[in-house]
Formats: C-alpha cells, sequence, structure tokens
C-alpha cells in the first residue's frame, strides 16, 4: 500500500526556499520542531535577490540565546531589523508582477513586535503554505513529548502522531538509519527537487533555492504548479528505490 498516512519533520526556517514547500506538499502532517537546539544556518534568514545577486535576510537574535530550543530564542529588537527586511524587500520587487498582491501582508508583518523568532518563523510558513494551496495540519513536536536523537527520534514522532511513513530530505541519505524505520515497519521515502529556472529580477543567469518569496513576487499563483513539477519522492524498501509521482 502506497497511501500511508506521511509526516515531514523540519526544523523552523524564516521564509524558506520552495523545496522545503514541495516536501510539504507531499505529506499529510507538519511537525515543525520547536524544542530542538536553534540552527543559525536558516531558522533567523534566508537569501532574496538584489541588483547584485542572492543577499541574505538575517534577523538578529539574543547571543544568549543560540544553543537555545528554538521556541524559546528571543529576537534582538535593538536593531532595527524588520524597518530593514521591508524596505530591502520592497527595493528588491517592487516592480515584480505580482508583489502588489501580497505587500500589505508583508508590510502588515515587520510593523509588527515579535519576540521569539519561532513565533515569527511559524506565522510566515502558515501564510506561505496557505498561499500555496498545502493544507495540512501543522503539530509543534514540543506538545508530543519525544525523546530520542536522529533517526530514533524520527521514530518517535512518526509513531506519536500515528504516521506510517516519514519523508525526508535528499540530504537524510547521510545521516538516517534506514534500517531502523524498517525494524519499526515505518516506510521511508526521499525528496528529489530539483528547481526549475523561472524569470527573475535583475538578471538573465537563474539563481536556485532562493527565499520563496522570489518566485512568488514573480510568478504568483503558479509557483504551487511550477513547485509540484520541480520534484518526486522515491521510496525506500529492501535497498530499491521506488520513484512516485508528484501529486497534482
Amino acid at each position: 500500500m502506497l497511501l500511508d498516512l506521511k509526516v515531514a519533520i523540519h526544523q523552523p526556517m524564516y521564509l524558506p526556499y520552495p523545496g522545503f514547500f514541495h516536501k510539504l506538499s507531499q505529506v499529510d502532517i507538519f511537525v515543525i520542531m520547536d524544542d530542538v537546539q536553534y540552527d543559525k544556518r536558516f531558522t533567523n534568514r534566508n537569501k532574496i535577490l538584489d541588483p547584485q545577486g542572492p543577499t541574505n535576510l538575517t534577523i538578529p537574535i539574543n547571543k544568549k540565546h543560540k544553543f537555545f530550543p528554538n521556541m524559546i530564542v528571543e529576537i534582538n529588537n535593538d536593531l532595527p531589523w524588520g524597518t530593514y527586511h521591508w524596505k530591502k524587500m520592497q527595493m528588491c520587487y517592487a516592480n515584480s508582477r505580482f508583489f502588489g498582491i501580497y505587500r500589505h501582508y508583508f508590510e502588515n508583518l515587520y510593523k509588527k513586535r515579535w519576540d521569539l523568532l519561532f513565533e515569527l518563523d511559524l506565522e510566515t510558513v502558515k501564510i506561505l503554505m496557505e498561499w500555496l494551496g498545502i493544507k495540512i495540519p501543522i503539530i509543534r513536536e514540543s506538545e508530543l513529548n519525544v525523546s530520542g536523537d536522529s533517526t530514533e527520534r524520527l521514530i518517535n514522532v512518526c509513531k506519536k502522531v500515528g504516521a506510517e511513513a516519514y519523508l525526508s530530505g535528499r540530504g537524510g541519505r547521510n545521516y538516517i538509519n534506514e534500517k531502523l524505520f524498517e525494524r519499526n515497519s515505518i516506510r521511508l521515502f526521499y525528496q528529489q527537487y530539483f528547481p526549475i529556472p523561472y524569470s527573475q529580477k535583475f538578471t538573465k543567469e537563474f539563481w536556485p533555492d532562493l527565499s520563496v518569496v522570489d518566485m512568488i513576487f514573480n510568478l504568483g499563483e503558479q509557483s504551487r504548479e511550477l513547485i509540484l513539477e520541480s520534484g518526486s519522492i522515491s521510496l525506500v524498501e529492501e535497498n530499491s528505490p521506488i520513484t512516485l509521482p508528484t501529486p497534482e
């Protein structure tokens, strides 16, 4: 049976890249890891495109919190990061075809005071999922009271939410214990995501893996279709991957 209840388990991200949303489009439940240690690689930053090329939008955090669980990491609001992010977004995308549709939301987002990084990440992921037509429940991992490291933790989450299958990103092949999934009768899938070029501002060269807002501001509602076309998932079973088509 290939219609198992699938779950994706992922750290929070700030304005994630399109591949993140491709993964969510393939599952039935998204568990967001609010109770694991903050990771500065993506939890508080992502890239957009300006005239010089990709540039980071970074949310400053309280430096004393860099080893804290995601759900209690505070934003350093002594720095005017919201004003900067909004001005930068306007500078880069004001003339993009679909920016006007989303302008009001982001203007209000950056006017609001956000104290916890996780709450900002969760809010923006929810609205981006809505815009991309991804209608699945989000569960905070802290609500599940799970323990364990690496693969054991993933399996414990799957069991808690009643998932028969787990969808990992491609990088999971480097650390996941596939045999442990097999022993626990949980089907393991890997995501394959290869971004399809689309027209971007300021460049003839395509820059992949920017924040999904770059795609949304340039393509609008067509973003969902492009994201779905850019990937597939494969089932690991007896060391023989089976590629499954992306659902419409």
